[in-house]
């Protein structure tokens, strides 16, 4: 799931403990463990429901004043099924954090980073790599993913895509706006650059 700015503040506090989606299926299930960028959540129930018949306290839980607010918030085609979801904040750590933390890659974890890279790549079949938008993103931190997604010549959500896989291995992070490279990417990239790797960062796509 992703969680929009207000959401990952609300939830990971507490103040928020419900979220309406339009779904065509659950994309959320009761015990699944989720990232809204600001911890950690579980999800406790997840149930289909009628929006007319919202509850006041389930307006409240979500962070809204009146059911017209979250109504007009709902997202989506109006024919899709609308969800609602309870859920908890969890007091744990995102292992993801953890792993960004990391100032030191041993042979093993440069092989595999290595390893997933590659896959990466192959299934993709365009530019930019991965280790291009990598470099980038460590050349220009906190550039607007639009600006990275036009100079690749790619679209905006596919570029937004291909840097969540990123994230997943704990070599960059997200901010407000933009990205920027984590210790674990710098250390992978000073690797890189020390066995004279080749390749650069995203080059302006040809007009």
């Amino acid at each position: 799931m992703l969680f929009e700015q207000r959401l990952r503040d609300g939830l990971h506090d507490g103040s928020i403990t419900v979220v309406f989606r339009r779904w065509k299926r659950p994309q959320a299930v009761a015990g699944g463990r989720y990232r809204t960028g600001a911890g950690l959540v579980e999800a406790v129930a997840v149930d289909e429901i009628d929006p007319a018949t919202i509850a006041d306290a389930d307006v409240a839980a979500a962070g809204y004043t009146t059911t017209d607010e979250v109504r007009v918030e709902l997202r989506g085609d109006p024919g899709l099924p609308v969800f609602r979801v309870e859920f908890r904040p969890l007091d744990e750590p995102d292992p993801r954090t953890a792993l960004a933390a990391a100032r030191h890659l041993d042979r093993q974890d440069l092989a595999a980073i290595d390893a997933r890279l590659d896959r990466l790549d192959a299934r993709w079949e365009s530019r930019p790599t991965t280790r291009e938008i990598l470099r980038t993103i460590a050349a220009r931190p906190h550039e607007r993913a639009g600006n990275l997604a036009d100079d690749a010549g790619v679209a905006r959500e596919e570029l937004k895509r291909r840097v969540r896989f990123l994230k997943e291995l704990g070599l960059t992070i997200s901010e407000q706006v933009g990205y920027r490279i984590s210790p674990r990417g710098a250390a992978y990239l000073r690797h890189r650059e020390a066995n004279r790797e080749p390749g650069a960062g995203i080059e302006p796509a040809a007009s």
